[in-house]
Protein backbone atom coordinates (compact mmCIF):
# COMPACT_ATOMS: atom_id res chain seq x y z
CA UNK A 1 0.00 0.00 0.00
CA UNK A 2 2.58 2.79 1.18
CA UNK A 3 4.41 1.29 -1.83
CA UNK A 4 1.66 2.42 -4.42
CA UNK A 5 0.88 5.86 -2.74
CA UNK A 6 4.64 6.42 -3.77
CA UNK A 7 3.66 5.61 -7.03
CA UNK A 8 0.34 7.64 -7.45
CA UNK A 9 2.26 10.49 -5.92
CA UNK A 10 5.09 10.56 -8.30
CA UNK A 11 2.95 10.27 -11.27
CA UNK A 12 0.97 13.08 -9.71
CA UNK A 13 4.16 15.54 -9.51
CA UNK A 14 5.34 14.53 -12.27
CA UNK A 15 1.37 15.58 -14.00
CA UNK A 16 1.53 19.03 -12.00
CA UNK A 17 5.36 20.00 -13.30
CA UNK A 18 4.22 19.20 -16.76
CA UNK A 19 0.47 21.12 -16.14
CA UNK A 20 2.65 23.91 -14.99
CA UNK A 21 5.35 24.04 -17.88
CA UNK A 22 2.18 24.22 -20.06
CA UNK A 23 1.04 27.31 -18.34
CA UNK A 24 4.09 28.91 -17.59
CA UNK A 25 7.04 28.35 -19.22
CA UNK A 26 9.03 31.12 -19.00
CA UNK A 27 8.60 30.25 -15.02
CA UNK A 28 9.59 25.91 -15.94
CA UNK A 29 12.57 27.46 -17.81
CA UNK A 30 13.77 28.90 -14.90
CA UNK A 31 13.42 26.22 -12.43
CA UNK A 32 15.10 24.04 -14.73
CA UNK A 33 17.89 26.43 -15.12
CA UNK A 34 18.17 26.62 -11.42
CA UNK A 35 18.60 23.39 -10.54
CA UNK A 36 22.21 22.51 -8.88
CA UNK A 37 23.45 20.57 -12.14
CA UNK A 38 22.71 22.76 -14.60
CA UNK A 39 24.12 25.47 -12.50
CA UNK A 40 26.99 23.68 -12.18
CA UNK A 41 27.33 22.85 -15.90
CA UNK A 42 25.86 26.58 -17.52
CA UNK A 43 29.31 27.88 -17.23
CA UNK A 44 30.48 25.42 -19.17
CA UNK A 45 28.08 24.87 -21.63
CA UNK A 46 27.96 28.23 -22.40
CA UNK A 47 31.90 28.84 -23.11
CA UNK A 48 31.80 25.52 -25.36
CA UNK A 49 28.55 27.23 -26.98
CA UNK A 50 30.70 30.81 -27.19
CA UNK A 51 33.84 29.53 -28.46
CA UNK A 52 32.43 27.10 -31.17
CA UNK A 53 30.48 30.50 -32.25
CA UNK A 54 34.13 32.37 -32.62
CA UNK A 55 35.70 29.73 -34.79
CA UNK A 56 33.02 29.42 -37.31
CA UNK A 57 33.69 33.16 -37.80
CA UNK A 58 37.38 33.46 -37.50
CA UNK A 59 38.72 29.94 -39.09
CA UNK A 60 40.08 31.65 -42.31
CA UNK A 61 41.96 33.63 -40.28
CA UNK A 62 43.13 31.39 -38.42
CA UNK A 63 44.09 28.86 -41.41
CA UNK A 64 46.00 32.01 -42.68
CA UNK A 65 47.89 32.20 -39.34
CA UNK A 66 49.18 28.64 -39.67
CA UNK A 67 50.48 28.76 -43.34
CA UNK A 68 52.07 31.97 -42.04
CA UNK A 69 53.95 30.40 -39.35
CA UNK A 70 54.55 27.19 -41.46
CA UNK A 71 56.18 29.45 -44.70
CA UNK A 72 60.13 29.34 -44.89
CA UNK A 73 60.75 26.18 -41.86
CA UNK A 74 64.43 26.39 -41.60
CA UNK A 75 65.12 29.14 -43.88
CA UNK A 76 66.85 32.74 -42.48
CA UNK A 77 66.39 34.71 -45.81
CA UNK A 78 64.38 34.27 -48.96
CA UNK A 79 60.93 35.67 -49.65
CA UNK A 80 58.77 36.70 -46.60
CA UNK A 81 54.76 36.03 -46.97
CA UNK A 82 52.31 38.24 -45.75
CA UNK A 83 48.61 37.38 -45.11
CA UNK A 84 47.33 38.53 -48.51
CA UNK A 85 49.99 36.32 -50.51
CA UNK A 86 49.35 33.19 -48.51
CA UNK A 87 45.62 33.97 -49.18
CA UNK A 88 46.22 34.22 -52.83
CA UNK A 89 48.39 30.71 -52.85
CA UNK A 90 45.15 29.14 -50.73
CA UNK A 91 42.43 30.30 -53.30
CA UNK A 92 44.64 29.64 -56.79
CA UNK A 93 45.60 26.54 -55.08
CA UNK A 94 41.50 25.65 -55.18
CA UNK A 95 38.86 27.56 -54.03
CA UNK A 96 37.62 30.06 -51.24
CA UNK A 97 35.78 27.38 -49.28
CA UNK A 98 39.66 25.95 -48.12
CA UNK A 99 40.28 28.81 -45.81
CA UNK A 100 37.61 26.70 -43.69
CA UNK A 101 39.86 22.96 -44.19
CA UNK A 102 39.93 21.99 -40.52
CA UNK A 103 36.77 23.76 -39.43
CA UNK A 104 35.74 20.35 -38.19
CA UNK A 105 38.70 20.02 -35.90
CA UNK A 106 38.56 23.77 -34.91
CA UNK A 107 34.75 23.17 -33.84
CA UNK A 108 35.42 20.07 -31.54
CA UNK A 109 38.42 21.65 -30.37
CA UNK A 110 36.02 24.68 -29.32
CA UNK A 111 33.66 22.07 -27.92
CA UNK A 112 36.41 20.41 -25.45
CA UNK A 113 38.83 23.23 -25.00
CA UNK A 114 36.94 26.68 -24.34
CA UNK A 115 34.02 24.84 -22.70
CA UNK A 116 36.73 23.59 -20.35
CA UNK A 117 38.74 26.76 -20.35
CA UNK A 118 35.58 28.94 -18.90
CA UNK A 119 33.99 26.38 -17.02
CA UNK A 120 37.03 26.28 -15.34
CA UNK A 121 37.60 30.08 -15.52
CA UNK A 122 33.86 30.70 -13.87
CA UNK A 123 34.18 28.31 -11.31
CA UNK A 124 37.57 28.76 -9.98
CA UNK A 125 36.19 32.52 -9.63
CA UNK A 126 32.98 31.82 -8.22
CA UNK A 127 35.21 29.39 -5.34
CA UNK A 128 38.22 32.32 -5.19
CA UNK A 129 35.20 35.42 -4.99
CA UNK A 130 32.98 33.56 -2.19
CA UNK A 131 36.10 32.59 0.08
CA UNK A 132 37.62 36.30 -0.12
CA UNK A 133 33.97 37.91 0.19
CA UNK A 134 33.96 35.15 3.64
CA UNK A 135 37.17 37.34 5.19
CA UNK A 136 35.64 40.41 3.94
CA UNK A 137 38.21 41.14 1.24
CA UNK A 138 37.84 41.22 -2.65
CA UNK A 139 39.47 39.58 -5.65
CA UNK A 140 42.43 41.07 -7.11
CA UNK A 141 44.50 40.88 -10.54
CA UNK A 142 46.81 37.95 -8.90
CA UNK A 143 43.96 35.64 -8.11
CA UNK A 144 42.16 36.20 -11.77
CA UNK A 145 45.86 35.65 -13.48
CA UNK A 146 45.69 32.84 -11.00
CA UNK A 147 42.38 31.46 -12.03
CA UNK A 148 42.98 31.62 -15.54
CA UNK A 149 46.40 30.42 -16.00
CA UNK A 150 44.92 27.27 -14.11
CA UNK A 151 42.23 27.13 -16.37
CA UNK A 152 43.89 27.39 -19.71
CA UNK A 153 46.45 24.72 -18.54
CA UNK A 154 43.87 22.14 -17.62
CA UNK A 155 42.04 22.60 -20.68
CA UNK A 156 44.35 22.53 -22.86
CA UNK A 157 45.54 18.71 -21.68
CA UNK A 158 42.33 17.77 -22.69
CA UNK A 159 41.88 19.15 -25.88
CA UNK A 160 45.45 18.69 -27.53
CA UNK A 161 44.12 15.91 -29.86
CA UNK A 162 41.76 18.10 -31.00
CA UNK A 163 44.42 20.88 -31.81
CA UNK A 164 46.77 18.34 -33.56
CA UNK A 165 43.94 17.63 -36.03
CA UNK A 166 43.57 20.50 -36.49
CA UNK A 167 47.25 21.72 -37.72
CA UNK A 168 47.27 18.36 -39.69
CA UNK A 169 44.18 19.45 -41.61
CA UNK A 170 45.51 22.92 -42.12
CA UNK A 171 49.06 22.28 -42.84
CA UNK A 172 48.47 19.35 -45.37
CA UNK A 173 48.12 21.40 -47.78
CA UNK A 174 51.70 22.50 -48.01
CA UNK A 175 52.82 19.05 -49.03
CA UNK A 176 53.59 17.69 -52.41
CA UNK A 177 50.40 16.34 -53.70
CA UNK A 178 51.92 12.77 -53.66
CA UNK A 179 52.98 13.14 -49.47
CA UNK A 180 48.99 14.78 -48.37
CA UNK A 181 46.85 13.06 -45.87
CA UNK A 182 44.17 14.26 -47.55
CA UNK A 183 41.98 14.28 -44.26
CA UNK A 184 38.02 13.79 -44.98
CA UNK A 185 37.09 15.11 -41.13
CA UNK A 186 38.49 15.60 -37.91
CA UNK A 187 37.35 12.28 -37.03
CA UNK A 188 39.96 10.68 -39.55
CA UNK A 189 42.61 12.63 -38.79
CA UNK A 190 42.39 11.66 -35.38
CA UNK A 191 42.00 8.12 -36.09
CA UNK A 192 44.48 7.81 -39.09
CA UNK A 193 46.91 9.80 -36.79
CA UNK A 194 46.39 7.46 -33.52
CA UNK A 195 46.43 4.40 -36.03
CA UNK A 196 49.56 5.28 -37.60
CA UNK A 197 51.67 6.99 -35.11
CA UNK A 198 50.49 6.05 -31.77
CA UNK A 199 47.61 7.12 -29.69
CA UNK A 200 50.50 8.95 -27.32
CA UNK A 201 51.31 11.17 -31.13
CA UNK A 202 47.82 12.69 -30.18
CA UNK A 203 49.29 14.43 -27.51
CA UNK A 204 52.18 16.00 -29.50
CA UNK A 205 52.90 19.64 -28.84
CA UNK A 206 51.31 19.05 -25.07
CA UNK A 207 53.85 21.13 -23.42
CA UNK A 208 53.82 24.67 -25.55
CA UNK A 209 49.89 23.79 -26.26
CA UNK A 210 49.65 24.16 -22.03
CA UNK A 211 51.55 26.96 -21.69
CA UNK A 212 50.50 29.13 -24.16
CA UNK A 213 46.88 28.35 -23.14
CA UNK A 214 47.93 29.28 -19.94
CA UNK A 215 49.80 32.62 -21.43
CA UNK A 216 46.99 33.16 -23.48
CA UNK A 217 44.46 32.67 -20.90
CA UNK A 218 46.29 34.73 -18.68
CA UNK A 219 46.18 37.82 -21.06
CA UNK A 220 42.42 37.15 -21.94
CA UNK A 221 40.69 36.53 -19.31
CA UNK A 222 42.65 37.83 -16.62
CA UNK A 223 43.18 41.11 -18.29
CA UNK A 224 39.70 41.03 -19.63
CA UNK A 225 38.32 40.33 -15.96
CA UNK A 226 40.46 43.45 -14.47
CA UNK A 227 39.99 45.49 -17.57
CA UNK A 228 35.84 45.38 -16.91
CA UNK A 229 36.28 45.53 -13.74
CA UNK A 230 38.10 49.22 -14.20
CA UNK A 231 35.83 50.34 -16.57
CA UNK A 232 32.62 49.51 -14.15
CA UNK A 233 32.54 53.36 -12.76
CA UNK A 234 33.07 54.90 -16.18
CA UNK A 235 29.84 56.11 -18.41
CA UNK A 236 30.62 53.98 -20.95
CA UNK A 237 27.88 51.46 -21.28
CA UNK A 238 27.09 47.34 -20.69
CA UNK A 239 28.45 46.50 -24.53
CA UNK A 240 31.12 49.22 -24.69
CA UNK A 241 32.79 48.00 -21.56
CA UNK A 242 32.56 44.44 -22.88
CA UNK A 243 33.81 45.57 -26.25
CA UNK A 244 36.61 47.62 -24.86
CA UNK A 245 37.48 45.15 -22.49
CA UNK A 246 37.72 42.34 -25.22
CA UNK A 247 40.35 44.25 -27.23
CA UNK A 248 42.75 44.86 -24.34
CA UNK A 249 42.34 41.29 -23.58
CA UNK A 250 42.98 39.98 -26.99
CA UNK A 251 46.07 42.18 -27.04
CA UNK A 252 47.80 41.14 -24.28
CA UNK A 253 47.06 37.10 -25.20
CA UNK A 254 48.35 37.66 -28.19
CA UNK A 255 51.14 39.12 -27.19
CA UNK A 256 51.79 36.49 -24.33
CA UNK A 257 51.00 33.35 -26.45
CA UNK A 258 52.11 34.06 -29.92
CA UNK A 259 55.56 32.37 -29.52
CA UNK A 260 54.49 29.63 -27.83
CA UNK A 261 51.53 29.20 -30.86
CA UNK A 262 54.68 29.32 -32.99
CA UNK A 263 56.54 26.32 -31.53
CA UNK A 264 53.30 24.38 -30.70
CA UNK A 265 52.25 24.67 -34.73
CA UNK A 266 55.99 23.90 -35.79
CA UNK A 267 55.80 20.64 -33.40
CA UNK A 268 52.17 19.41 -34.60
CA UNK A 269 53.12 19.56 -37.58
CA UNK A 270 56.28 17.53 -38.05
CA UNK A 271 55.90 14.01 -38.74
CA UNK A 272 58.57 11.39 -38.84
CA UNK A 273 61.12 10.66 -41.44
CA UNK A 274 62.01 7.46 -42.92
CA UNK A 275 64.63 6.81 -40.56
CA UNK A 276 62.04 7.53 -37.63
CA UNK A 277 63.80 11.12 -36.46
CA UNK A 278 61.95 14.13 -36.34
CA UNK A 279 62.82 17.64 -36.87
CA UNK A 280 62.33 18.90 -33.12
CA UNK A 281 62.93 16.90 -30.16
CA UNK A 282 60.48 19.36 -28.17
CA UNK A 283 59.83 22.76 -27.24
CA UNK A 284 63.39 24.05 -26.09
CA UNK A 285 64.79 22.50 -28.95
CA UNK A 286 62.05 23.78 -31.18
CA UNK A 287 62.94 27.22 -29.81
CA UNK A 288 66.31 26.83 -30.01
CA UNK A 289 66.45 26.11 -33.63
CA UNK A 290 64.02 28.41 -34.51
CA UNK A 291 66.11 31.08 -32.80
CA UNK A 292 69.36 29.99 -34.83
CA UNK A 293 68.30 29.17 -37.67
CA UNK A 294 65.28 31.60 -38.35
CA UNK A 295 65.97 34.79 -36.08
CA UNK A 296 64.22 35.69 -32.70
CA UNK A 297 61.73 37.75 -34.72
CA UNK A 298 60.74 34.67 -36.91
CA UNK A 299 58.68 33.91 -33.32
CA UNK A 300 56.47 37.13 -33.84
CA UNK A 301 55.59 36.75 -37.66
CA UNK A 302 52.13 37.10 -38.64
CA UNK A 303 51.97 39.21 -34.87
CA UNK A 304 49.43 41.44 -37.20
CA UNK A 305 47.34 38.29 -38.48
CA UNK A 306 47.44 36.38 -35.02
CA UNK A 307 45.93 39.57 -33.37
CA UNK A 308 43.47 39.98 -36.02
CA UNK A 309 42.60 36.04 -35.42
CA UNK A 310 42.63 36.67 -31.54
CA UNK A 311 41.04 39.32 -30.11
CA UNK A 312 38.05 39.42 -32.47
CA UNK A 313 37.74 35.27 -31.28
CA UNK A 314 38.25 36.88 -28.03
CA UNK A 315 35.42 39.00 -28.29
CA UNK A 316 33.46 36.93 -29.95
CA UNK A 317 33.68 34.54 -27.36
CA UNK A 318 33.78 36.74 -23.97
CA UNK A 319 30.52 38.92 -25.84
CA UNK A 320 28.07 35.55 -26.52
CA UNK A 321 29.30 33.99 -23.01
CA UNK A 322 28.42 37.59 -21.24
CA UNK A 323 25.42 36.87 -22.95
CA UNK A 324 24.46 33.55 -22.15
CA UNK A 325 25.54 34.00 -18.53
CA UNK A 326 23.19 36.90 -18.68
CA UNK A 327 19.66 35.15 -19.93
CA UNK A 328 20.69 32.18 -18.08
CA UNK A 329 20.90 33.68 -14.65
Amino acid sequence: MPASRTSETIISDASSAMKTAAENPKQATQSFLHTPLIRAALPFINGGIAGMTATSVIQPVDMIKVRLQLAGEGVKTGPKPTPITVFRDIVAQGKVLDLYTGLSAGLLRQAVYTTARLGFFDTFMKSLTASAEAKGNKIGFKERAGAGLAAGGLAAMVGNPADLALIRMQSDGLKPVAERANYKSVIDALTRIAKNEGVTRLWAGAYPTVVRAMALNFGQLAFFSEAKNQLKGTSLSSRTQTLTASAVAGFFASFFSLPFDFVKTRLQKQTRAPDGSLPYKGMFDCFTKVAKEEGLLRFYRGFATYYVRIAPHAMVTLIVADYLGFITK
